[in-house]
């Protein structure tokens, strides 16, 4: 599964480097459809746990899944997170998701670089993730 190299990165880097791979992968998130913007913009989809705001969309295609997110650039461990998990979801089942470990920052070695708030919001999109995958292919 490819969360296991993107966890497998982090876990054998060191603080600094686990920050400088986030940064990377800030860049990464790609483009949202533009047949997606009026939900972003009407303020649906959004996940509120989070302080900056997070556009996350979810879904189950011929068994197949996808992540769509939105993250602003002034956001960058929000939008790193939300690059991480598309690409580390985007095309799996919905059993590789179900399978992925609950405590995904405390795997990753993340929960102690980032603030509680910072958790919370992340483990939240995370969550997210997880559940609307179940949910739509239930």
């Amino acid at each position: 599964m490819k969360l296991n190299g993107i966890v497998e990165e982090l876990q054998w880097a060191d603080d600094d480097m686990r920050l400088e791979i986030m940064l990377d992968y800030a860049d990464r998130l790609p483009p949202l459809p533009e047949a997606y913007h009026a939900l972003r913009d009407a303020g649906l989809n959004m996940v509120h746990e989070c302080q900056s705001p997070v556009f996350l969309m979810v879904e189950v295609n011929d068994g197949r899944v996808r992540i769509l997110g939105d993250v602003p650039a002034e956001a960058p461990t929000a939008r790193s997170f939300v690059a991480m998990m598309h690409e580390a979801f985007e095309g799996v089942t919905p059993e590789d998701v179900a399978a992925a470990p609950d405590r995904i920052l405390h795997t990753m070695g993340l929960e102690r670089l980032l603030g509680m708030r910072r958790t919370q919001g992340l483990s939240a999109v995370y969550q997210r993730i997880k559940d609307e995958v179940a949910r739509v292919s239930a």
